[in-house]
């Protein structure tokens, strides 16, 4: 784990960043204090962001929830 004051860490963001892409873990310090810890994201699957990986589909037994809503508008519309 690497120690970088938080001046430094604004100054030189990018290539530290680059750092953590490579593994290394940064604790970020202020006034003699830690205030963030910057780590690589556990190991990922795909290499994608998880907001492009495709998401979990749900499904559930029964009648679905566009066909109860289909016949409560049909019955709705009789009455």
């Amino acid at each position: 784990m690497k120690t970088v004051t938080l001046t430094d860490f604004r100054s030189h963001a990018s290539g530290m960043l680059s750092e953590v892409e490579k593994g290394e873990t940064l604790l970020v310090m202020r006034h003699g204090r830690p205030i963030a810890e910057v780590c690589p994201v556990g190991n990922e699957k795909s290499g994608q962001p998880s907001w492009k990986r495709p998401g979990l589909r749900l499904s559930t037994k029964g009648v679905s929830l566009s066909e109860i809503i289909l016949a409560e508008r049909n019955r709705e519309s009789v009455s």
